[in-house]
C-alpha cells in the first residue's frame, strides 16, 4: 500500500491528492524503516485488516478513474497497482455480510487457503523474493548453493565439490610446492522457497554439460534423498557422500518400538516379515508426491492379537503399515544410514567442512548474504561474480606463493605469521 501510494504521488499527485483518505498520512507517510509492527495480536490483526480496507478503497478509485477518464488510464496499468491488486487477492477475501455490505478479511490458510510459498508476494520492490526458513534462520530473498573442488593433492577432474576448506593452510616439507587452490566451480541462485534437495539434480546436470562432473559429491544432508543417492551414480556417475535424515516415523523418534528397519522385507517374495515373524498380508506399488513407494500392509489377524502391539502402531485400524522405497533405492538408503555412522565415513565427511569456510569468505570478502540488486536474475549475477572474484583472490596467493589463512585468524597469529616472514 505504501508503495503503491508512492508510485501514485509521483505519477499523478493532483488526483492523489483529491482521494486521499484522513487516515493515509499517518499510516503510510513515514519511511518503512522508521515504523515498527505493534506489539499486540489484536492490534497487528487490526492493522492488517486497515492495510486491507486501505487497499481496497484505493483500487477500486484508481479503476473507477481510468475507465471514466481517458488522460488517467495509465493509472491502472502502473506497476505498483498491479502488485497492490495481486497482493490483496492473496492475503484478502471480500465477503458479504448479514447486512448486504462488503467486508475484507484476511484469508486463513486452514479455511479459503493462501497461495505457496512459491508464488506468495513478499516485496512490492522485488517480485522475485521470497520468504525462507531453516532452523531458526528466517529471510526474505534469495539462497545460493555454491559447489567447490576439495582435491587433497594434484588438480584431479573428476575430484571436485562442495567441501575442502578453502581457508586452510596446507602444511607440507619446506621446497615443497603448494597444491592448486580449491576453486568454485558452480553457482546456483534460487529464491528462497526451493528446497536443497530440489537443487543437486540441476547442479550435477550443469557441472556435467561443462564437463566439471567429479566423481564424489560431498553435500549436508538437506540436498540428497534415498532416490537421489541411486539416480545421481545412474544418471551422473556421481556418488553422493552424505548423512542421511534419519528414519521421521514415531517409533524411530521415540527410540523404542518397532521402526521400519525392524522389518524383514524380501524384494524377490514381494513380502515383509514383522519382528514377531508374521508376513505381511498385501504390497501396494504407489505414487507419493511424485515418487515411487510400495506401502505393504500387515493383517489385522496378526496384528490385532500382537503382545507387543503397542510397541508397533497405533493405528485406529489395528494393524501395521510400511512404506518403503523400491528394492535399489531402499537399500541404497539403508547402507548410507550404516556407513554414517563408521569412523571411515567421519574422516572422509570432514573433508566437505571446508565449503563453511568458502561460505565465510564469501560474506566477509563480497558481501554474499546481502543482495545488492532486485531480481532473481541480477543476483544471480552477482553471486556468480563473487565467485569470480574469490577464485581470483585464491590463485592470486596461489600464484604469489601466499598461505591462505585459517578462517578466524586472530590479529596476534596474523603479527606473528607476519614477523616470521
Amino acid at each position: 500500500m505504501r508503495a503503491c501510494l508512492e508510485a501514485l504521488a509521483v505519477a499523478a499527485p493532483h488526483w492523489l491528492a483529491g482521494h486521499l483518505d484522513d487516515s493515509w498520512g499517518k499510516r503510510y507517510a513515514a519511511r518503512i524503516d522508521t515504523w515498527r509492527m505493534p506489539a499486540s495480536a489484536a492490534k497487528k490483526d487490526e492493522l492488517a485488516l486497515a492495510y486491507g480496507r486501505d487497499g481496497h478503497a484505493l483500487l477500486k478509485a484508481v479503476y473507477a478513474t481510468a475507465d471514466r477518464d481517458r488522460d488517467l488510464e495509465f493509472l491502472a496499468r502502473l506497476h505498483q497497482v498491479e502488485v497492490l491488486r495481486v497482493v490483496l487477492l492473496q492475503n484478502y477475501l471480500m465477503v458479504v455480510d448479514v447486512r448486504g455490505r462488503e467486508v475484507i478479511r484476511r484469508r486463513e490458510a486452514e479455511a479459503e487457503g493462501l497461495p505457496p510459498g512459491r508464488s506468495r508476494i513478499t516485496s512490492p520492490y522485488d517480485l522475485d523474493a521470497r520468504w525462507g526458513v531453516k532452523r531458526d534462520t528466517f529471510w526474505n530473498g534469495y539462497k545460493v548453493h555454491v559447489t567447490e573442488t576439495c582435491g587433497t593433492g594434484a588438480a584431479q577432474d573428476d575430484d571436485t565439490v562442495t567441501s575442502r576448506d578453502s581457508g586452510s593452510e596446507d602444511r607440507r616439507d619446506a621446497g615443497a610446492a603448494a597444491p592448486p587452490p580449491n576453486l568454485i566451480v558452480n553457482a546456483e541462485t534460487t529464491d528462497a522457497t526451493v528446497p536443497d534437495s530440489q537443487m543437486t539434480a540441476a547442479i550435477h546436470a550443469r557441472l556435467a554439460d561443462r564437463g566439471l562432473r567429479p566423481a564424489e559429491h560431498y553435500v549436508d544432508s538437506g540436498y540428497p534423498s534415498a532416490e537421489l543417492l541411486v539416480s545421481s551414480l545412474a544418471t551422473f556417475g556421481i556418488a553422493l557422500v552424505t548423512p542421511m535424515l534419519a528414519d521421521t516415523s514415531s517409533q524411530a523418534r521415540a527410540g523404542a518400538g518397532f521402526d521400519r528397519a525392524a522389518f524383514a522385507i524380501d524384494f524377490g517374495a514381494r513380502q515383509a516379515t514383522c519382528p514377531q515373524g508374521h508376513p505381511s498380508s498385501s504390497r501396494d506399488p504407489v505414487s507419493q508426491r511424485s515418487t515411487d513407494t510400495i506401502v505393504i500392509t500387515f493383517a489385522k489377524d496378526s496384528c490385532r492379537p500382537c503382545p507387543v502391539r503397542a510397541q508397533c502402531t497405533t493405528s485406529a485400524s489395528g494393524r501395521r503399515q510400511l512404506t518403503v522405497h523400491p528394492q535399489e533405492v531402499h537399500q541404497a538408503q539403508l547402507a548410507a544410514r550404516a556407513a554414517q555412522g563408521t569412523r571411515d565415513f567421519q574422516a572422509r565427511y570432514a573433508l566437505r567442512a571446508g565449503v563453511e569456510g568458502t561460505i565465510r569468505q564469501g560474506v566477509a570478502v563480497t558481501g554474499m548474504r546481502h543482495a545488492r540488486y532486485r531480481g532473481l536474475a541480477k543476483t544471480r549475477l552477482e553471486h556468480t561474480n563473487a565467485a569470480v572474484a574469490l577464485n581470483l583472490i585464491r590463485l592470486h596467493a596461489w600464484w604469489n606463493g601466499h598461505p591462505l589463512d585459517r578462517t578466524r585468524t586472530s590479529h596476534l597469529a596474523r603479527l606473528e605469521l607476519a614477523l616470521a616472514s
